[in-house]
């Protein structure tokens, strides 16, 4: 595939480049010249076949394969992502408030691992930027023909106590823009944030947050639960009305030989999928079929996109994989689910 030969010549010279800079200069590239590369991704890679489409809940995706949130924080890149064969997109994680995240550097690769390790820290143009952006592509009718979802989480500068109505704040501002929504309370990169994962506090802050969207909700969750912690989060997202559970998020655990590095912050990659696999399958059991589940962490083959498509899983997300595999894996996912 020609896509791949291209990713061949181009990766020396990206993994020769902080790992930030390099995500800047490809996501930055793509969202400066979209009709370009959307142009030219689609002649190279192209959507999956219309009998890919599947339902998760109240939308209907393109195809079982998403682009999971960090990789397009602020919507630059939204109407090129589908010319790649992503069935459903999700940008952010975005935030009430606009913030610089974590001192850099931030992301770091393995690349024996084929993993990445990163404490950006929610850093992001603020929410009511993002929705200028949504705002403008639908003006202009370049809004892609795949559902787009907004990932939104907690400000650092909001105290706990007022979590609930800073993600209102970014939910109010989207609102009507989006497909669907994402509630993070997984990450590990802003200070207490995962306190939101507990019983009674996603409780309350999803009891707030579905009844006030117009789109779908969805929660994200992390791997590092205790199994009495997850049953209780599974619990309250079906009891709270969420239209599906994404599990995962990245790992403050370091599996394998990841900790050599030293560096603090959520793992994701090739070391994330045993344990995101194990967890998913534990998030499936809980759930026992009343709320369809997305699955992340660490895809980069067919194979295990299609093992957590026959485990039970409505759908699946990537990102890190094609960090490490390229751009031509999207296809090369589509076209073995196709083939399955």
């Amino acid at each position: 595939m020609f896509l791949d030969l291209l990713w061949k010549l181009s990766r020396p010279l990206l993994f020769s480049l902080d790992a930030e800079r390099a995500h800047r200069l490809v996501v930055g590239s793509l969202g400066t010249a979209p009709r370009l590369s959307q142009g030219m991704l689609s002649a190279l890679a192209g959507p999956p076949a219309a009998s890919q489409a599947v339902t998760l809940g109240p939308l209907t995706l393109a195809g079982p394969l998403g682009l999971a949130a960090g990789l397009d924080k602020d919507g630059e890149a939204i109407e090129v992502w589908s010319s790649l064969g992503f069935g459903f997109v999700e940008v952010g994680t975005v935030t009430a408030h606009p913030q610089q995240g974590n001192p850099q550097p931030r992301l770091f690769r393995l690349k024996g691992e084929s993993g990445l390790i990163n404490r950006m820290g929610f850093n992001n143009h603020g929410s009511a930027a993002l929705a200028e952006t949504m705002r403008a592509l639908r003006e202009a009718g370049r809004w892609p023909n795949v559902p787009v979802g907004a990932n939104i989480g907690k400000s650092k500068i909001t105290p706990l106590e007022d979590a609930v109505a800073d993600y209102l704040t970014s939910l109010k501002r989207l609102d009507g823009l989006v497909e669907y929504f994402t509630v993070n309370v997984s990450s590990p990169n802003t200070p207490g944030l995962r306190q939101l994962q507990s019983a009674e506090p996603l409780k309350a802050l999803l009891g707030a947050v579905v009844p006030a969207a117009s789109a779908p909700v969805m929660v994200k969750f992390a791997p590092d639960l205790s199994d009495e912690d997850l049953a209780s989060a599974v619990e309250v997202a079906i009891e709270s009305g969420c239209c599906a559970i994404i599990a995962t998020n990245t790992t403050n655990s370091r599996p394998g030989t990841t900790g050599r590095t030293g560096e603090g912050g959520g793992l994701s990659g090739a070391p994330l999928w045993p344990l995101a696999r194990q967890r998913i399958g534990q998030i499936l059991d809980i759930a026992g079929g009343r709320i369809p589940i997305v699955g992340v962490g660490g895809i980069r083959s067919p194979e295990q996109a299609a093992e957590l498509l026959e485990l039970g899983c409505a759908a699946v997300q990537l990102y890190s994989g094609m960090i490490f595999e390229g751009p031509g894996l999207i296809s090369r996912i589509n076209h073995g689910l196709q083939q399955a």
